[in-house]
């Protein structure tokens, strides 16, 4: 990714300036270990060749400590005086004190001399700007004394002024010649990668994979990334057409499903007006008449005849419910969604309400839970419900002190609904066979009912992005658990109880 602001030139600034730097810091390291070098040689050779003269002083000045003769030790001295780095130098006897002195300058002051350390025949002190060399005189194995010469470092200064001037000038001359030679080997270096990083800027913006970088001949580490890098480019060039093919395949199909499923909609809603109306007349023309027979005629009938007109009047009621319930599935999957606020606390209320008054015998303990409400369709929710609490009430029945609960409890996936009874139950093992059409766990002449309804809720569930399942025992009643999507934090949940019956 090339970060804006940032120009790809900038990699050849930078190694342009990693090379003076590198080249800069050589230079410096190894002026500065040549200077201590010759720092360290000047003064062992100056030391060196103060300790000769002091030697030659010494043995020339033997006979002018015997005889005392303070005269000739000057004498002696004076050949000193055509070396100008040599400020004073003199003779002192074995008890420190001066026999003979010389100096460069006139009326100088006199100045400490360090004494020879014992088993030690010299010693030599650097000071400041001068250095001192002391040297005893010894005749015959006899020490007489000892000479001094004191010394000026000016010259140690003038070489390290010098130096530093002859370095200065070889770093810039070579840092001159490397920035040179740098220009010219750094479009090896920099022009490949900059050239790279321009085309994965280029890439990323037009999203054109078809572009390739410009190879170079070379098998350096950089022709190798541009080789990979172009490499990389064709895999994804090629992936991408694969892609858009696949794509373009795939929207082809889904405009192929899109109208076959278009045109099963148009012919279920024909075959839902068919049976709606074409089925019902039929129906109804055979109620009729059986109303009439069993009104004017059922006198003439006996007893097995009436019974036989009631059989096929009770199997036309229950076609028509049948039909009632196949239409209610059909539009479940095809009537538009309009989604809002659900309480289904207060749907379940008014349901179960219904439900006593249809069967005001009936002794149900009826507990509802205030629930937060769910989002989704009011019609289509009412249905499910309407189902859910229908079939507890009527597997309920087989228990003189029925019991049915709707309520909601917290689950890590969010809020889920249920509705409960203590009713037949049924075998759990089997509970994936109930929300298809037509199965049933009990016969009609035990609980009536065509075994639609929870395949309609289980459809309103998944229409809502929810899901439903159960959990049963026989004779021990069943839970129906749903979900709403999309899923809401419930609040406190607080329980309304009502007895219904007399």
């Amino acid at each position: 990714m090339i970060v804006p602001g940032v120009k790809p030139s900038s990699i050849s600034r930078r190694l342009t300036w990693m090379n003076l730097l590198v080249s800069a810091s050589a230079l410096l390291l190894a002026s500065v270990g040549f200077l201590a070098y010759d720092q360290y040689t000047f003064r062992e050779n100056l030391v060196r060749n103060l300790s000769a003269q002091a030697q030659i002083i010494g043995s020339n000045s033997a006979s002018a400590l015997t005889f005392n003769d303070p005269a000739a030790a000057e004498n002696t001295l004076s050949a000193l005086a055509s070396f100008p780095q040599i400020k004073s130098a003199g003779i002192l006897t074995p008890d420190g004190k001066i026999f003979a002195r010389f100096s460069q300058v006139s009326n100088e002051h006199v100045v400490a001399v360090p004494p020879v350390p014992a088993g030690s025949d010299e010693v030599s002190v650097f000071t400041g700007d001068e250095v001192f060399l002391v040297r005893s005189i010894k005749f015959q194995g006899k020490t007489l004394g000892a000479v001094f010469i004191r010394s000026s470092l000016s010259e140690l200064s003038h070489r390290v002024s010098r130096y530093i001037l002859i370095a200065g000038a070889v770093l810039v001359i070579s840092l001159i010649a490397a920035l040179l030679i740098s220009s010219v080997y750094r479009r090896g270096v920099a022009q490949p990668i900059i050239s790279l990083a321009r085309t994965a800027q280029t890439v990323s913006e037009e999203k054109n994979y078809s572009l390739r970088a410009d190879p170079i001949p070379d098998g350096t580490e950089i022709g190798l990334l541009i080789r990979t890098f172009n490499e990389m480019l064709q895999q994804i060039e090629f992936r991408d057409q694969e892609l858009r093919k696949a794509q373009s395949e795939l929207e082809q199909r889904v405009e192929e499903r899109t109208n076959q499923l278009v045109v099963a909609n148009k012919e279920l809603e024909a075959f839902s007006y068919s049976v709606s109306h074409d089925l019902r007349g039929p129906l109804e023309t055979m109620n009729g008449f059986v109303h009439i027979l069993l009104t004017k005629y059922g006198a003439a009938l006996d007893s097995d005849g009436r019974d036989y007109l009631q059989h096929v009047r009770s199997a036309a009621r229950r076609m028509a419910e049948l039909i009632e319930d196949l239409l209610n599935l059909s539009r479940v999957s095809t009537t538009a969604m309009h989604r809002q606020k659900v309480d289904l606390s207060a749907l379940a209320r008014l349901i179960l309400q219904d439900l006593h008054r249809r069967n005001p015998e009936r002794q149900v303990e009826v507990v509802v839970a205030d629930c937060y409400p769910a989002d989704g369709d009011t019609r289509l929710l009412q249905i499910a419900l309407d189902n859910l609490l229908q079939n507890a009430w009527k597997y309920s029945s087989v228990r003189e002190r029925a019991r049915i609960e709707f309520g909601c409890e917290q689950r890590r996936s969010g809020q889920v609904f249920f509705v409960r009874d203590n009713g037949a139950g049924f075998d759990s093992r089997h509970a994936d066979r109930l929300f298809k059409p037509f199965q049933r766990f009990h016969s009609s002449s035990e609980f009536p009912g065509t075994g639609v309804g929870l395949a309609t809720v289980q459809r309103i569930i998944q229409r809502h992005g929810g899901d439903i399942w159960a959990e049963a025992r026989v004779g021990e009643g069943a839970t129906f658990y749903f979900t709403i999507g999309p899923v809401r934090q419930i609040r406190p949940a607080v329980e309304s109880r009502s007895s219904t019956g007399t």
